[in-house]
């Protein structure tokens, strides 16, 4: 059956172009990442036990989790926790399977207990952090969606939804993530005393980049503001390099601008995350499954992380409509921004749409007639090999936050 696939050439001013643009990224131990990154490992925890008892990944959506921050009492070298974290796990799971008792809450616990320690080294487990399962039963209709699934080579959606996706990246999108895996990945296992919880805002305005950041510095590693003003102009530093090399434009580099050491106020943790002290966090009211979040960009609001990879449109479109826009840019020469939207109707095959749109702004020579075939074929290729999108989720292999 023919997909209706719509390809549409813009005309307005591409992103690099605009004088403004801002963009931002919630680091992994920001309360809303750590929301998605528990949510994601519960949902990949159960679709693997589903596989290994049922030989099926059963109906589950685990994408309403919350993070409720305790209290602490951070100081120089060391300070204390004197009320824990309280990290509410719920959705829907399902629970028994052809006379089979399937023990998610177990596995749900398990789950967010290992990403909360791999994530926040710092955090004593038995002491710091309360997690709580509350997970119930999906509706009859949505499970009866879902169930046809396995009678179908080919998911039928769960919801009336879409999913949106952008490339190439901008300069500015693309620093903001570098300098993420930068920190994630060289700084903070030689400077321990910064913490996880970090955002990065981003501005350009015309060819000057801004870059303010939010850092926690972990109390323990940390004497006196000596060592807190070291470790800030260390980042400052680090940052401003990373994201020199990565653009021709000035950049400029803003660290705890919201320090006032007069009156006490400097951004100091325990744990490195203000999980721990009043700041508390949702699934999916941070990164979108880019890793970023862009105002100047068309985005969907839905969480990605914790809902199911077989059928759940919030899923599975976001992510497929981010890796066909990644696609057609680096095969189709010319574009200078691309903008990919797929939107289903409940009850229908996820590999055909109501409609996959593409609308993207062009710099080069080329026949809008060729460049709409080219990019209508990857569109339609990837909604062809769409399980690979599921196959992919449960290995881990894709972001969603």
């Amino acid at each position: 059956m023919p997909r209706n696939i719509s390809v549409e050439r813009l005309t307005q001013t591409p992103i690099e172009k605009q004088q403004i643009e801002i963009a931002e990224r919630k680091c992994i131990g920001h309360p809303d990442s750590i929301a998605d990154g528990i949510a994601e490992a519960v949902s990949r925890a159960l679709s693997n036990a589903y596989l290994e008892e049922c030989d099926a990944i059963l109906h589950h959506n685990t994408d309403q989790g919350e993070i409720v921050a305790g209290e602490s009492m951070p100081k120089f070298g060391g300070g204390d926790i004197l009320r824990p974290t309280y990290v509410l796990l719920t959705g829907r799971a399902t629970k028994n399977y052809e006379g089979k008792s399937i023990p998610t809450d177990s596995i749900a616990l398990k789950a967010a207990r290992d990403y909360i320690k791999d994530t926040l080294q710092y955090i004593d487990m038995d002491s710091d952090v309360i997690v709580d399962c509350r997970m119930g039963v999906g509706s009859s209709d949505l499970r009866d969606v879902f169930k046809a699934c396995n009678n179908n080579p080919i998911p039928h959606a769960n919801d009336t939804s879409f999913g949106i996706g952008h490339a190439p990246f901008s300069d500015l999108e693309k620093i903001i993530l570098s300098v993420s895996e930068h920190i994630d990945g060289n700084v903070r296992p030689k400077k321990p005393v910064i913490g996880t919880d970090i955002k990065i805002m981003g501005l350009r305005e015309n060819d000057d980049i801004s870059l303010t950041l939010c850092v926690p510095m972990v109390d323990r590693f940390c004497s006196g503001m000596d060592e807190y003003n070291e470790a800030k102009a260390f980042m400052t530093e680090e940052v401003r390099k990373v994201a020199s090399a990565s653009t021709d434009r000035k950049v400029n580099v803003f660290v705890n601008t919201g320090d006032n050491p007069e009156n006490g106020s400097i951004f100091l943790t325990v744990t490195g995350t203000s999980a721990e002290m009043g700041d508390d966090g949702s699934v999916g009211r941070g990164n979108r499954c880019n890793g970023l979040i862009t105002p100047q960009r068309p985005m969907s609001m839905e969480a990605t992380s914790g809902k199911n990879p077989i059928n759940h449109i919030g899923k599975i479109y976001n992510l497929l409509s981010t890796e066909i826009a990644k696609e057609c840019v680096a095969k189709v020469d010319g574009i200078d921004d691309l903008y990919i939207r797929l939107l289903s109707q409940i009850g229908k095959p996820i590999d055909q749409p109501l409609v996959a749109s593409a609308q993207y702004i062009y710099n080069g020579d080329g026949s809008e007639s060729e460049i709409g075939k080219d990019i209508s074929a990857i569109i339609d290729d990837n909604l062809a090999d769409i399980r690979t999108i599921t196959e992919r989720v449960i290995r881990g292999e894709l972001k969603t936050f």
